[in-house]
């Protein structure tokens, strides 16, 4: 093998090692302009996406320890890779796939787990996992508050009876018999 494809396989083998999750997708008749907004949208959801040739990647997966991917490495291909969660990732390559009508989603890996292209568009729809922490956060602070309103509603009764007998107006003193 020559030294440069041995230079560029051992890059996306960094790659591959660096990231949770990778989403190979197909980007025939996108033009320059396109991919690169693709990389913007990517970017800000901490993920990157770069062109691979298939040999190339092919050898840097093998590397990396994943099943021969011979049957899915056909046609002009890109790598999703990342730092964050995948669904983010997911979610700008489902949306931006439907703008365009041009991108297609062929398989993913997630955590050493090969992932066929629904279970990508299912992660996709998924809330981002800062949200799904705040759903979670949200739920532990429930019982606490319930548990201190229930405890504070005898002391908000007290003070409203209170409250309302000293804005009782006073009463006539009852007239003496002679």
């Amino acid at each position: 093998m020559r030294l440069e494809k041995q230079n560029l396989t051992k890059e996306y083998l960094a790659r591959l090692n660096a990231s949770p999750f990778f989403i190979v997708v197909e980007y025939k008749g996108l033009n320059v302009s396109q991919i690169a907004e693709l990389r913007k949208r990517l970017g800000k959801a901490g993920a990157e996406v770069h062109i691979v040739k298939n040999s190339i990647f092919r050898l840097a997966a093998q590397e990396a320890g994943l099943p021969d991917l011979n049957g899915g490495l056909s046609g002009q291909l890109a790598v999703v890779t990342g730092k964050r969660d995948v669904s983010g990732a997911a979610k700008v390559v489902k949306t931006y796939g439907a703008e365009l009508k041009r991108l297609k989603v062929y398989f993913g890996y997630l955590n050493n787990q090969r992932v066929e292209e629904p279970e990508i568009m299912t992660l996709a729809d998924l809330p981002s996992l800062d949200v799904l922490r705040g759903r979670l956060l949200g739920l532990f602070r429930e019982p606490a508050g319930r548990l201190v309103r229930l405890l504070n509603t005898p002391a908000t009764q007290l003070a409203r009876v209170l409250k309302a007998y000293t804005e009782r107006p006073p009463e006539e003193p009852a007239k003496m018999a002679a």
